[in-house]
Formats: structure tokens, sequence, C-alpha cells
């Protein structure tokens, strides 16, 4: 990744046109040929940037150019449109090169699957007396979360959500109407279980005599004790 800071003015011409006039900026070139144009604010969005495909050339200015103070340009072209960005660099701040090697990726922390795993372990946090039958309790129609047994020995079926919304509910409902139909489950109860849960689910939830639990994931994770908080 190549980072530039300078004085800078940038024309964009494309399906519209667009104009930043001289002032300092965060100029980025990624190794995939993204170009961005960042300032110091503004949060996370670029002011202007162009996708790959593209290509970077780097121009002398005309001699008008050089008049104005402008350095060197970059012209900047898309691969598959007559896009351009055309960049004048008066001052010239910063310009380092790094390389970034290969990126593994976001790690999503509290994804459905920790929360899943999570909940297996600590089953007893549904209710004293609990156990789990199994995780990923197939069925014709996709594997319900967590099949269990309550202390009154009822199966209970356990649909985990990181954002417990309407289709969430829809789709533990589906299940239940499945599994009572097996024998040797039925009856089967419900439990819709997320970290945050949407009033309209829970509404429909409770009209479908399904039981909501709001779960707690750091106290999943043993690194906060709610007993030993004064609030």
């Amino acid at each position: 990744m190549r980072v530039v800071i300078a004085r800078c003015s940038v024309d964009y011409q494309g399906a519209l046109q667009a104009h930043l006039p001289l002032a300092t900026r965060l100029l980025m070139v990624k190794a995939d040929g993204s170009v961005l144009i960042h300032s110091d604010g503004g949060s996370y969005k670029p002011l202007n940037w162009m996708a790959p495909p593209c290509t970077m050339a780097e121009l002398e200015p005309d001699d008008l150019e050089r008049q104005e103070g402008v350095q060197s340009i970059w012209l900047v072209r898309h691969g598959k449109r007559e896009d351009t960005l055309r960049i004048r660099l008066h001052d010239v701040l910063s310009d380092t090169s790094h390389d970034l090697g290969v990126d593994p990726g976001l790690v999503k922390d509290g994804v459905e699957s920790q929360l899943q795993a999570l909940l297996a372990e600590h089953v007893q946090t549904l209710g004293l007396g609990w156990t789990l039958l199994r995780r990923e309790y197939h069925t014709a129609i996709g594997p319900v979360d967590l099949l269990c047994r309550d202390r009154d020995g009822r199966t209970v079926a356990v649909e985990i959500k990181r954002r417990g919304e309407i289709d969430g509910v829809e789709q533990l409902t589906r299940y239940l109407e499945l599994l009572n139909r097996d024998p040797h489950l039925a009856p089967v109860a419900g439990v819709f279980a997320a970290q945050v849960i949407k009033p309209q689910a829970k509404v429909l939830a409770t009209d479908r005599g399904i039981r909501c639990v709001t779960l707690d994931y750091e106290a999943l994770r043993g690194l906060d004790d709610a007993e030993s908080r004064l609030f």
C-alpha cells in the first residue's frame, strides 16, 4: 500500500463531474489498484475514489500547471468505463509504501456459531436442570441450533440469533411444526434466544407460545459476573 499526504486538487469525470479544491489530503493506493482520497474528517468514507479494475499513471504537469505550483499529476483510469480521476499534487508532505501481506479477513466476535457453542456449554442458562441433547439437530428443512431437555423431561428446540427478528421466529415456528410430528420428541417447546430481540419479534413469539431469552454474551464467556455487580 502506498500512503501519501499532500496538498492536492482532484477532478473526477464519469457519470457525473466532481471537483475537490486544493487542500491537504490523504491519498491511498492499494495493491488491488484502487485509489482513495480522504480528508481528516467524514469518518471512514473517502471524499472520492476509483475502484478496481483501474490503472494509475504519474504524469508531468504542463507549463501552466507548473506555474500554479503543481509538482506531479496522478491520472487514474477505470478499466471498464470512461471514468477518470485527475489528482494534481502541489506539496507532498509524506510518501511511504508498505507491504501489508495477505489479510486473513474480519473475525467477528459474538457471531451465532460462537453463541451456539457457549450456550451449549452453559445450557443451564436457559433453566436449572436443563440438559443438551444435541447441537445442530438436523431436520428436513435445516438444523435446529440446540435440542435440549428441560428439568421436567420435555424436549425444547432453541433457535439462536445475534439479533432476534421476526424471520427468526418464523424459522423456529417451522422447526417446531416439523419436530412435533415426531412422536419420540413431541411435545416440543421453543426458545428464541438472542443478544437483542426486537419488540415485534417478541410479540410474535409470545403469541405462538415461544419463550424469548436475551443472551448476555460476556457473561456466557465468563467475563462478566452479573451476580457480583453493584449495578
